[in-house]
């Protein structure tokens, strides 16, 4: 395997404002930073994050902090696949959680079938929730530089939650259908 480049950010900012020190926290954590201790992170070398880190540079500076912005490399392979192994554990950390969000789903709609609640109410706050769930992915997604062990089972996980969903959305229409007068039917 080739050496992969990473950048390195190193700062420090003061403690107070600390809504400014959080906001850069989150910023960092938005791109999918992994942090080897406090103040100093790391993202892989590409010229978004290096556009994006030097804007961070200037942000941290003008709160009055210190920034250090580098590109480096693992001293050899076994360093390298420590620093995928944090990439991968922070990612297979999100799909985590976001394969326990779609077993609730799951699990929601198993609840409404088994007491028969069939409204499209009920249906459309469920297909809203399905689309949080398809924009939560493509965001784990975009961050999961290395691919994380997980993210085959959070794929297939959400196509589960959209079949199940489907199902539902049958159920919902077959009721409405059940609901209807036999004279509207006939007409």
């Amino acid at each position: 395997m080739a050496p992969l480049e990473w950048l390195l950010l190193t700062y420090k900012v003061p403690a107070e404002p600390a809504r400014k020190r959080v906001s850069i926290w989150r910023k960092l954590k938005g791109l999918g930073a992994i942090y080897l201790q406090g103040g100093v992170c790391l993202l892989p070398k590409t010229d978004d994050h290096l556009r994006r880190l030097k804007v961070l540079e200037n942000e941290i500076a003008e709160a009055a902090g210190e920034a250090l912005l580098l590109a480096t490399v693992g001293l050899d392979q076994k360093q390298q696949e420590k620093i995928i192994a944090r990439f991968n554990a922070d990612r297979d950390d999100e799909y985590k959680e976001f394969i326990e969000k779609c077993i609730a789903f799951e699990e929601e709609i198993a609840e409404e079938t088994r007491v028969e609640h069939f409204t499209f109410a009920e249906l459309e706050e469920n297909e809203q929730e399905l689309t949080k769930f398809k924009t939560w992915i493509a965001k784990i997604q975009k961050l999961d530089f290395y691919k994380a062990l997980r993210a085959e089972e959070a794929v297939e996980r959400l196509s589960r939650s959209e079949a199940i969903l489907d199902a539902y959305a049958h159920n919902v229409f077959a009721a409405q259908e059940e609901n209807r007068s036999p004279d509207a039917a006939k007409g």
